[in-house]
Formats: structure tokens, C-alpha cells, sequence
């Protein structure tokens, strides 16, 4: 048989790569188990159904939105779809984006409102336009003309929480020089756990006068002072090594209208590549940003790094951007999700615990159910940011 040179460089090309991957799992922790699905913490219950699917011969993308999906429709779910806490206007606005691996195509939307599952959004962008990317006004129309409700995604009880905070607002929010200006200095570390208890204790009176449930009055006062940070990423992965990915958020609460994060950027809040593996992120979305941390753990992987180390470095790559200055790094989060097409996987986070003592975890199934630990960068808690007066942990324990 007659090779063109074309031909014969293609071939060549595809070899290396090959050998190439696989000198790279060879280097970096075994393969793991085939068909699996790796998320957020916050897709755990919608992880039996999704991977049933996928190990029945479903693709990989459809399984990765089954279980985003499931929070995105949680009205008692604040950090994405229905339900999701409000910009500063008291709008919710979503971003989402996905990737994938078979077929190498990208569908992502940003500050999306009155559309509930982004996720599908971002899937419709990718399967029915010749873009990648939609925004704001254009992203809704878009949506409705794809056949998706327009509805009210302020539920009541978000709506209660907001006018909470407007009513006590603690701080600028997200005006003024964020964490990276050369002109931002750090809050008071002085504790006034006596300010911040009378603090949480009147706003736990004013939740009951706006109607809020008693059950839910100390997580609304906590809202408040302690803005929740709230992302889910999900990869999965088939038998026959077929990789997606997909990432949905309703962003930070209280944020400047128009503010988007990293979770619609490819390459910051996903990215997936079917030669090698995907990668997601939740945490700081300004941060991750900058790092490009899911394109960069994949390329990582590429190069040899496991999915542990990939995501290590992208971690100390945001460390770096700050000189490993403390005072604020104490102040970002991330999470990093990772999967490699042998289905190797890793979570690492950049603190080992958050502000409540909460630990990261991610949610694994690969034909059994689990949680398990991120590994940290950093022994310790991060703090929020903006920062809210300071409290000691016995009082915050209270709250909790």
C-alpha cells in the first residue's frame, strides 16, 4: 500500500502522541477504573443515576449534565440555578460552560437570567450555533427561542436572604481594589466576637420579621456577614476512554451585575481534552482566571505531571501570582476536579478546610458511591473574602 508523505506525517504525528500519553500515565499514579464520573460535592445524589446512564453506553457530556442538572433545579440549592443567591440588584445571573471530548467542541454562557439549567444552555450553544460563547440579553433569547422556560429565578426565600443583606450590609462588597491591587491592606485582625455576635443575633431577629423559617434563620444571618461560594464541575469518562466536562454557577453572591467568573471561561472552569483527560475548578473565579487552572492541569497531565501534581502546580501557580503572600492568600479558595482518560483521578484544594472548618471534597463514582478528601496545599483555613469582621470560633459554632 502507497503512503502519501501527508499521510505518512499524520501517522507519525498520532503515534507520537500516543506513546506519548501513555509514557505519561506510565510516569505519573496507575490507572484507575472505567466508566467513571468525578463532580463537586454538591452533585453526590445525582451521581447514581448519571452513572448508570453512562455505563449503559450514554455519552459522556449527557451523564456529566445529569448531574449538575439535579442542583440546578434545587430551589433550596443557592449556588446555582433556581434558587441561586442574587447579584447586588437582587438578580440572579448564571454562568455555565461544557466541553465535549469526542467530538472537541465547546458551548459556554455567561450572566444568563430568568434561564434555569445554563448547563443545557451551554450544551445548545455548542450542538446548534457555530459559537462557543453567549452572553447576557442574547444568551436569554437565545435560550427561549431553543425551547427553555423563562421563569423567576429569585425564589422567596433567596429573595428574603437579599433584602436581608441589603439591610445590613457589612462592607463595600465588591467595590474597591480587590485582593491583586498594590493599594489593598488587609482587615483588622483584632476579633470583636462581641460586635459580630449582637450582629448575627439582630439579623436572625430581622430574618424572622421578613419571614424566614426558623430552621433557616441562622444559615440567612450567616449568608449575610458570610457570603456562600458555590460551583459544580463534573467530568466522566466511559469505557471506551470518551471524556466530557461541564461547569454551572450562579457566581458570587452579591456580585456587580455582569460580573462573571471562571466557570464559563473555557480553560478556567473546564477544559477537556479526549487525548489526555478534563479538569474543572470551583473557588475563586478571579483567580482561576488568571491561571487558566483547568487548561493548565490538562496540559499538565500532557506533559507527564499525575492528575495529582497537575493540579498542585496550578495551585502553586496562584500562590505564585501572589508572592506567597498570606495575608492574602488567606483570603482565595479553590477546588481543583481532576480526571485522566485512564481514569486516574485527583481533587486538591488550596486550603485544607474553609472559614467554617468545612474540609473539600469530591464525589466519586466508579461503580461505587463516595466522598473523599481534596488534598490541600495548605494546612489551615482560608477566610472570606470580602472579609467580615473578625469572630472567634466559639461564637461562630453558635451559627453553625
Amino acid at each position: 500500500m502507497t503512503i502519501s508523505r501527508r499521510g505518512f506525517l499524520t501517522t507519525a504525528v498520532a503515534s507520537s502522541l500516543s506513546l506519548g500519553l501513555l509514557k505519561n500515565q506510565s510516569a505519573g499514579q496507575s490507572a484507575g477504573k472505567r466508566p467513571i464520573i468525578i463532580c463537586a460535592s454538591r452533585g453526590f445524589n445525582y451521581l447514581d443515576d448519571a452513572y448508570a446512564f453512562l455505563a449503559g453506553g450514554g455519552d459522556t457530556l449527557d451523564a456529566a449534565l445529569k448531574v449538575v442538572k439535579g442542583p440546578e433545579d434545587d430551589p433550596n440549592d443557592t449556588t446555582v440555578g433556581l434558587g441561586g443567591l442574587p447579584n447586588e440588584e437582587g438578580v440572579v445571573e448564571l454562568d455555565a460552560c461544557c466541553m465535549h471530548g469526542p467530538t472537541r467542541r465547546a458551548g459556554s454562557v455567561g450572566g444568563v437570567r430568568n434561564i434555569k439549567n445554563v448547563s443545557l444552555v451551554s450544551k445548545a450553544v455548542m450542538t446548534n450555533t457555530g459559537h462557543v460563547m453567549l452572553v447576557g440579553e442574547g444568551a436569554e433569547r437565545f435560550a427561549v427561542a431553543m425551547g427553555f422556560p423563562r421563569e423567576n429565578l429569585l425564589t422567596d426565600h433567596s429573595r428574603k436572604i437579599w433584602l436581608l443583606w441589603k439591610e445590613y450590609h457589612s462592607g463595600p462588597g465588591w467595590w474597591g481594589p480587590g485582593l491583586a491591587d498594590p493599594h489593598w491592606k488587609p482587615p483588622d485582625a483584632k476579633p470583636d466576637s462581641g460586635f459580630l455576635q449582637n450582629r448575627l443575633h439582630h439579623l436572625q431577629e430581622r430574618a424572622a420579621d421578613f419571614g424566614i423559617a426558623p430552621e433557616f434563620r441562622a444559615q440567612a444571618a450567616q449568608a449575610v456577614l458570610f457570603p456562600p461560594h458555590g460551583t459544580i464541575h463534573c467530568s466522566a469518562l466511559n469505557e471506551k476512554g470518551e471524556i466530557s466536562g461541564c461547569t454551572t454557577t450562579s457566581g458570587l453572591a452579591w456580585k456587580l451585575p455582569g460580573r462573571c467568573g471562571d466557570s464559563p471561561i473555557i480553560g478556567a472552569g473546564c477544559y477537556t481534552d479526549q487525548d489526555v483527560g478534563s479538569a474543572g475548578a470551583t473557588g475563586s473565579g478571579e483567580e482561576n482566571i488568571k491561571v487558566a487552572g483547568a487548561h493548565t492541569i490538562v496540559e499538565n497531565m500532557r506533559h507527564g505531571m499525575s492528575p495529582q501534581e497537575a493540579g498542585m502546580d496550578a495551585l502553586k501557580r496562584i500562590v505564585r501570582n501572589y508572592n506567597n503572600d498570606m495575608t492574602r492568600l488567606r483570603y482565595v479558595d479553590m477546588v481543583y476536579y481532576v480526571l485522566r482518560k485512564d481514569g486516574a483521578y485527583a481533587g486538591v484544594s488550596l486550603w485544607e478546610s474553609d472559614h467554617g472548618s468545612k474540609r473539600p471534597r469530591i464525589a466519586v463514582h466508579d461503580g461505587t458511591k463516595r466522598l473523599e478528601l481534596a488534598t490541600p496545599l495548605f494546612k489551615g483555613a482560608s477566610e472570606d473574602y470580602p472579609p467580615p469582621p473578625q469572630v472567634s470560633p466559639e461564637v461562630m459554632k453558635q451559627f453553625q
